[in-house]
């Protein structure tokens, strides 16, 4: 039993309590930390983190998470790409089923995809399909689903036939949004193919989810009952870890951070993940829309390293470019130069820039800049110290605006924030398209500071359509220097997922993308 910090933060804390052996035969029970509730498991409707931990527990599609983060086979034991890159031909494992017992087919995924390209469905994920065949007339509402390119062959072949290669494409297909849905499931019912299926939903409480006997590797699935409870509190999340009630937390909030380090020992399980915590600018307005100055001159007032070391307490990195660096064999994004200058210098040139920008001294006053929030400590110490920076050095109020992090979500896919949204992206898949594609002038929710620039939306085109990897990503990076000069969004820093895992948890990896499904772990006594 560790001993307990003694600091007045962690005083009131209980301690972890010793766990009885596991008796021969009892029930096996991880009880998982999630975040935010989700609002939807839905795989066609969900984008946001703490709902895809869920489903990728319900659902497998053609490929999915391994355990190590990887995408792996899964609903499709095997596949072929026809030479020219443009054919993809999934052979389905013939003992998959549904949690109902019947058999998973080809027409499943035909049946998923075309919905989740539907423009009734209206999923932020739509654009998934854009690869495929007839996939953005589709999305547009000028081709009807049935048009789109993919076909059962039988029970068990399904045939994907894309526009142009696409490099990416087998790692983007692993993505929850991507899973086969059953036809004719009535609403409010779940039924999956995945290791696990739903037994009970409390809203803002938890999901239990129990082993699915249907799953085809069922066999090999260890644990029996999975608990996914909603910790939207991050202090109230540690305290119930420290009392027993979690396996996993879902983070960490900053206070703790220091203790855990010290204190928590192999319990503390920090995370570099492949992400990005930015401020994008609302450019469907001014004083955004044709002020890349304005936006350039906040960026650059914002001291990371003070933000990433101080504020944060450490393990996080500073960004300076949507895509995070050295995550991608082969890929390394564009540092700006400004990045590199002394921070003198680089306040200098931000106060220039407000200035040329028709702001500060000798210009127009900026009204009190609003900023979009999630409501958690750590947002909250981000944006305080962001605040503070732009005051001192600038001249320029703040108001933070804090919302839930559904709200956040909505609001920012639909555009409706007023100057500024402070936001988090996780990639999906490892590859830097997962970011730069957000920032294509057709996509519509998920590119969240409404950012158009038709040579960026080429370059990534070129890219999609080289065969050559090389060239590709020379192809993505010039792309990533376009946006930089524009400034559509601030990116402030690279994420470490802080969280503790109890030792008694087998098989917990510490993945880029922060998935861990549950059918890959075990639970000691």
């Amino acid at each position: 039993m560790r001993r307990l910090a003694r600091t007045l933060l962690l005083s009131s804390l209980a301690l972890l309590p010793l766990m009885a052996p596991m008796e021969a035969g009892a029930e096996t029970v991880l009880r998982r930390g999630i975040g935010s509730a989700p609002g939807t498991i839905d795989p066609g409707k969900a984008d946001l983190h703490p709902e895809s931990i869920v489903i990728y527990d319900l659902y497998e599609g053609l490929l999915t998470p391994g355990p190590e983060g990887k995408p792996i086979a899964g609903a499709a034991g095997s596949w072929e790409v026809s030479p020219d890159g443009r054919t993809y031909t999934f052979h389905l494992r013939p003992e998959g089923r549904w949690s109902d017992g019947t058999k998973v087919t080809a027409k499943d995924f035909v049946y998923a995809w075309r919905r989740l390209a539907s423009p009734v469905q209206a999923s932020p994920y739509a654009y998934y399909v854009w690869p495929i065949v007839n996939g953005k007339e589709v999305t547009a509402g000028t081709k009807p689903p049935t048009e789109l390119g993919v076909e059962a062959v039988g029970d068990l072949i399904f045939r994907v036939k894309l526009v142009e290669p696409a490099a990416y494409f087998l790692g983007q297909i692993a993505h929850q949004s991507m899973s086969p849905v059953k036809e004719g499931v009535p609403a409010g019912q779940v039924v999956g193919n995945g290791a696990y299926k739903l037994a009970e939903s409390i809203p803002q409480t938890h999901l239990k989810l129990v082993k699915n006997p249907n799953f085809r590797d069922a066999a090999n699935v260890k644990i029996d009952t999975v608990m996914h409870y909603v910790t939207e509190n991050v202090d109230t999340e540690l305290k119930r870890y420290r009392a027993g009630e979690l396996d996993v937390t879902y983070t960490l909030p900053i206070t703790a951070v220091d203790w855990a380090r010290k204190e928590a020992g192999a319990d503390y399980t920090p995370t570099p993940t492949y992400s990005t915590f930015f401020l994008a600018a609302n450019l469907t307005h001014e004083p955004w829309k044709s002020n890349p100055k304005l936006r350039a001159a906040l960026s650059m007032a914002i001291d990371r390293d003070v933000i990433v070391n101080k504020v944060l307490q450490g393990d996080l990195r500073p960004a300076y470019t949507f895509t995070p660096p050295g995550r991608v064999a082969g890929y390394e994004p564009p540092r700006p130069a400004w990045a590199d200058l002394p921070a003198a210098e680089r306040d200098a040139q931000a106060k220039k820039l407000l200035v040329e920008a028709g702001y500060g001294p000798g210009g127009k006053p900026l009204p009190p800049v609003e900023v979009l929030m999630t409501q958690n400590e750590n947002n909250k110490r981000t944006l305080i110290a962001v605040s503070a920076m732009w005051k001192q050095k600038l001249g320029v109020e703040t108001v933070l605006n804090n919302q839930e992090f559904r709200v956040v979500s909505s609001i920012g896919n639909q555009k409706t924030y007023k100057d500024l949204l402070f936001y988090g992206w996780i990639g999906d898949f490892p590859d830097p398209i997962n970011f730069l594609k957000l920032l294509r002038s057709d996509v519509a929710q998920q590119n969240y500071p409404a950012y158009e620039n038709k040579a960026y939306d080429a370059l990534l085109d070129r890219a999609n359509a080289s065969l050559d990897p090389a060239e590709r990503l020379s192809l993505l990076g010039q792309a990533e220097n376009l946006y930089l000069a524009d400034f559509p969004l601030i990116p402030i820093f690279h994420n470490t997922r802080r969280r503790l895992v109890n030792p008694r948890v087998v098989g917990w990896n510490r993945t880029p993308l922060d998935q861990n499904p549950s059918r890959f772990l075990d639970v000691k006594g």
